[in-house]
């Protein structure tokens, strides 16, 4: 299992920053006749590079020929401006996405406004048979969840023009063009201060781990997060010891258990247990699809609470056990 934890100095080790931005296409013909693997197709992608201390030392942008969905969405039109033409003289993806791979260099942080630019360029890079560059597990920031961590209330997603609005960022260029919106990625980055920033990073989903040895055991500052490698359903999952463990995760002790894991909505567990030097830890189980469709794997966060929040998660299962006694039989 890879185990880690993160001192500041681990991150900023004259390590870059890679902002980049995506602009994609959709099948012009409507969902039901989009290619699965691959639903967005990227047109073009901007970058901003940064030093460690994010000051700008490059930049990257190309245009990208569509192969897969050759005209352009309504939506794609009304949002991008770019045009079929700048398009069709365009290089293909597979040769752009080498020239950005060199441009990058090795050992960076990848840094994007929300999680899916990173999905989709994956997919693209699936899609053309290309190897994915990207490290595993693939750890980055996602300033728009950091900006909602650093000045708001952590759950709340605002735009990227919101943020620049807020920060008092002058808005010189257009929005929704990729080198545009890199270049204010960067900006609201800028502003954070790397006590709100390095800490926070997340882990891309899109390749999990591959066997046990591969599952990864993260801590944070202020709980712990865990991810699976595939099981075929989620039962078997579920029955893994690995899996339904509560170790505390500040001193790797055994805990107690007060409820079992238990159902709560239609993809998630709950549980309580209590370290005897550290306190209540609650758990989450989120049961999640394999990007290939095929199986299921496990998104486990540990985080100590509060006495109040303990007494909820008893009265949740307390409740749910109520209700489970009180359901009619099934016909099975």
């Amino acid at each position: 299992m890879n185990f880690d934890t993160h001192p500041l100095s681990v991150y900023n080790m004259c390590m870059n920053y890679i902002v980049f931005d995506l602009e994609w296409n959709q099948c012009p013909d409507g969902k039901q006749r989009e290619k699965r693997d691959i639903p967005f197709e990227i047109l073009e992608i901007g970058a901003i590079k940064l030093n460690s201390e994010k000051k700008e030392i490059g930049r990257f942008h190309e245009y990208i020929k569509p192969t897969v969905y050759r005209r352009l969405h309504s939506h794609t039109r009304e949002i991008i401006h770019i045009s079929q033409a700048r398009l069709r003289s365009a290089d293909t993806f597979p040769a752009v996405i080498e020239r950005f791979h060199n441009w990058c260099g090795s050992d960076v942080h990848y840094c994007i406004w929300g999680s899916l630019d990173l999905l989709e360029l994956q997919r693209n890079i699936r899609h053309h048979k290309i190897p994915n560059f990207f490290p595993f597990p693939l750890k980055y920031y996602d300033i728009q969840k950091i900006f909602s961590l650093t000045f708001e209330d952590g759950k709340t997603r605002r735009t990227l023009e919101y943020a620049v609005d807020f920060l008092g960022i002058k808005k010189d260029i257009p929005f929704h063009e990729a080198l545009s919106d890199a270049y204010y990625t960067a900006a609201v980055m800028q502003r954070l201060e790397d006590d709100r920033l390095l800490p926070f990073f997340s882990i891309d989903y899109f390749r999990i781990p591959s066997s046990r040895n591969e599952e990864i055991f993260t801590v944070f500052e202020t709980y712990a997060k865990y991810v699976s490698r595939k099981f075929r359903t989620k039962s078997e999952a579920m029955h893994d010891r690995t899996v339904r463990s509560a170790k505390c995760y500040l001193c790797g002790e055994n805990t107690l258990p007060v409820t079992p894991w238990f159902p709560s909505g239609s993809k998630n567990y709950l549980s309580l247990s209590h370290c005897p030097r550290h306190g209540y830890l609650k758990g989450k189980i989120r049961l999640k699809k394999a990007e290939d469709g095929r199986g299921y794997f496990c998104v486990k966060t540990l985080k100590l609470v509060n006495e109040t929040i303990a007494a909820d998660i008893q009265n949740q299962y307390e409740k749910k056990k109520d209700s489970d006694k009180a359901a009619p039989p099934s016909d099975s």
